[in-house]
């Protein structure tokens, strides 16, 4: 579909959403980021709903600025895919160990790794590189430097809520593993700290909603933020990496006769923000539930924790700051989902999935999104679908 354009305050809100269908509180947020001085443009994706200080699947292009709510906390969450040479013939029909020695290798919910996962013997990087990266930890914000250990700890490890390990099938049969994950507690620890930041400044006293409190260039509050900011961002795609070699050695090990091999790896971030520039300005772009889908960019586009998911390569409309959705977007609040939805409704919505099927995860019930279909295509203008996906195993934290 087309975007439509709503009026607002400084800048139209481009929503390739039907602006009907989407909840009240989400247009108000949207409302409220069209206000901002340094605002230039705002997209709004079709998995749009209402988020914690600002709208999850919107994109929000400003000059000299930066809204560290409208990142979110978890800073860097994305996604990573890899298809495989495996079949789903090769698959057994008992995928229960295979989701078992999956949990084994990669801790999930608050777990973490007993010793921290050593990359530089096992997966490829190089020591000078590795050591850099943590060196560069001793420059972020001083209140999280006793979380040292634990972030070390924790790289490499899934977290809860709506992250997730698949194993899918495609249409034409072909096996792939995918992930979503972001920067874990340092991620959030940082942005929750920069956030208060921004509350207090003086130039966002004034803003209508504080939870949009910025930054702006050249200061020093700036200046520490874009450094935190993109480390967390550098950790959360270190965390993906090493969980798909995980996943890639348990693979291998349960699938030894088919010698299996890997195609390239896609990621993407999908909380995030990007220097880009757009109609001869250079702006900050952030994405909140949002990737980018600049012309032959790929992605990675899930739906829930039963339905299908979709690899898609960008077709670089400027219109949406060359962005795309991030999944299918929550049609409703966790707490609503666990009020409406049963185990038993669980069970049958994940038929087929070798699963968590208890209390714990009912608030990532398939009913509690919106159709992926749907949201697909709503964005057509927006991507190009290259393989459609259907998990077959799916860890949860």
């Amino acid at each position: 579909m087309a975007y439509q354009e709503i009026p607002g305050a400084r800048v139209p809100i481009r929503m390739w959403a039907d602006p009907a269908g989407v909840e009240e509180a989400a247009m108000r947020q949207l409302q409220n980021v069209a206000t901002l001085p340094w605002i230039k443009g705002l997209a709004v994706m079709p998995d749009v709903h209402y988020g914690k200080g600002a709208t999850v699947g919107s994109v929000i292009a400003m000059r000299d600025a930066v809204c560290p709510a409208a990142v979110g906390v978890d800073i860097g969450c994305g996604m990573s895919a890899v298809r495989t040479s495996l079949t789903a013939d090769d698959l057994p029909g008992d995928l229960s160990r295979l989701r078992s020695k999956i949990e084994e290798a990669i801790p999930v919910g608050r777990g973490m790794h007993e010793r921290p996962v050593d990359p530089t013997r096992t997966h490829g990087f190089g020591t000078h590189r590795w050591d850099a990266f943590w060196d560069r930890f001793d420059t972020v914000a001083a209140s999280v430097h006793f979380r040292r250990e634990r972030a070390a700890h924790q790289m490499g490890t899934l977290g809860s809520g709506n992250h997730f390990v698949e194993v899918c099938t495609d249409t034409e049969g072909a096996v792939w593993l995918m992930l979503h994950s972001g920067s874990r507690n340092i991620g959030k620890e940082l942005a929750d700290h920069h956030i208060g930041v921004a509350r207090d400044l003086p130039h966002n006293q004034g803003l209508v909603d504080r939870d949009l409190a910025v930054f702006v260039a050249g200061t020093p509050q700036m200046a520490a933020y874009r450094n935190d900011l993109f480390w967390a961002q550098e950790y959360a795609r270190y965390n993906r990496t090493l969980m798909m070699d995980l996943l890639k050695r348990v693979v291998s090990r349960e699938f030894k006769k088919a010698r299996v091999a890997y195609e390239p790896e896609i990621s993407c971030h999908h909380n995030y923000v990007s220097e880009e520039r757009y109609d001869g300005m250079d702006l900050l772009v952030t994405r909140k539930g949002a990737i980018r889908a600049g012309s032959g960019d790929y992605g990675i586009i899930p739906g829930s924790m039963g339905t299908g998911s979709y690899i898609v390569k960008g077709l670089g409309n400027d219109a949406s700051f060359n962005s795309a959705s991030h999944g299918a977007g929550r049609r409703m609040s966790r707490n609503a989902a666990k009020r409406r939805f049963s185990v038993r409704d669980l069970a049958e919505q994940t038929h087929g999935v070798e699963c968590r099927k208890d209390s714990g995860v009912v608030d990532e019930i398939p009913g509690a999104y919106k159709p992926i279909e749907q949201v697909i295509d709503q964005q057509r203008d927006l991507v190009a679908v290259v393989a459609q996906l259907k998990q077959v195993v799916c860890v949860k934290g």
